[in-house]
């Protein structure tokens, strides 16, 4: 069954909003089974992200990278996704989703490796990239969270260590330390400050 048209106004279930479809080329993330629509990326943002994208394409392999395309799955009340700016996958993750129709990882699917995601403007931004996805990542048991903040110029990253996230702050030339990312040799001023300035 595929939901179309509008959006719906009752409760989805994980499978439904899998086969939901409105006709348009809008994006969702579904949050306690309601759908949120996920406005276009400022600028600025955008910017952020794919410098990001290249310097970690530096070190790892292109196949191991998602940028804005792949949802993960991740607990809550009710079923809820989350559609991450950038991630990691690593080769279980990756290997999971071949051949899958859909680029979701489902909890029955290894977690990506690192879950990243840029800060865009507002309180309500903020408390959901640093608060709920701090938690529901942490659950979903990836490794490492970071928050690229381009507003207050620092990049937190966050450890999971006993199921709970350790986190560190970078800075200015600080160089992003990801203990599971041991190679990566990415400043802060590498992915926060543009280069044609």
């Amino acid at each position: 069954m595929t939901q179309s048209a509008s959006q719906p106004d009752r409760i989805l279930t994980l499978e439904e909003y899998l086969t939901y479809e409105d006709g348009t080329d809008n994006r969702y993330e579904l949050v306690d089974g309601e759908l949120v629509k996920m406005p276009p990326e400022s600028l600025e943002n955008c910017d952020v992200a794919m410098r990001l994208l290249f310097q970690l394409a530096k070190f790892l392999p292109l196949t191991w990278l998602s940028y804005k395309e792949i949802e993960i799955e991740v607990s809550g009340r009710r079923a809820k996704t989350r559609l991450p700016d950038l991630m990691v996958l690593g080769e279980e993750c990756r290997h999971a989703l071949e051949g899958k129709t859909r680029g979701t990882i489902t909890r029955d699917m290894p977690p990506p490796l690192v879950a990243i995601e840029i800060v865009s403007p507002g309180h309500a931004n903020e408390v959901r990239d640093y608060r709920y996805k701090r938690s529901e990542y942490a659950a979903r048991g990836i490794l490492s969270y970071w928050i690229v903040d381009p507003q207050q110029h620092k990049v937190t990253v966050l450890s999971l260590v006993e199921g709970l996230y350790e986190e560190t702050v970078y800075q200015n030339g600080d160089r992003i330390i990801c203990p599971i990312l041991p190679d990566i040799q990415i400043r802060v001023t590498d992915i926060l400050e543009n280069p044609l300035s």
